[in-house]
């Protein structure tokens, strides 16, 4: 078990533009043996197999889109993307608007925790993220919270 002075020291060895290249931080608490002897199904690796495959299909079929359209135009052709994970800034404003509410929380949430332009943008991939995982068409308040909260680690070692 790791004492708040141990993980302090470790990551004060990290740095912050290290910890903005990654796009999940999260904090798995011990599973309570009440829980591991519950009778609730959780959903099954079958089922968020389907999701995410599904998900995938979504970004694959938005991105070929975005290809072609390029081509089309005969504009410059950048790499092909595959993953919403990959967007450049440029896909990043087509793909992942946000109604008024989801951009006062972003902002908020931005101001509050001091993250960086690239915290910001990688927010937005994993909103869509979860919004395709969803079947969501638009990215929505709760998937822009859910995005928020797998940054927490980003300031919360560093105060």
């Amino acid at each position: 078990m790791c004492t708040p002075p141990m993980i302090q020291r470790y990551v004060s060895k990290v740095s912050g533009p290290l910890l903005d290249r990654i796009d999940i931080h999260i904090e798995v608490p011990a599973v309570q043996y009440k829980e591991l002897r519950g009778g609730s199904a959780a959903e099954g690796s079958a089922e968020i197999r389907e999701r995410v495959l599904a998900a995938r299909g979504r970004q694959h079929e938005r991105f070929a889109g975005d290809l072609e359209r390029m081509q089309k135009a005969g504009g410059p052709v950048a790499k092909q993307i595959f993953a919403n994970a990959q967007m450049a800034t440029r896909q990043i404003r087509t793909y992942c608007e946000l109604s008024s509410d989801a951009e006062r929380l972003l902002e908020r949430a931005m101001q509050q925790q001091g993250l960086s332009a690239r915290a910001h943008d990688r927010i937005l991939k994993l909103a869509r993220t979860i919004a395709d995982l969803e079947a969501a068409l638009d990215i929505e308040v709760k998937h822009i919270a859910e995005a928020i909260q797998y940054r927490t680690l980003d300031r919360s070692y560093w105060a």
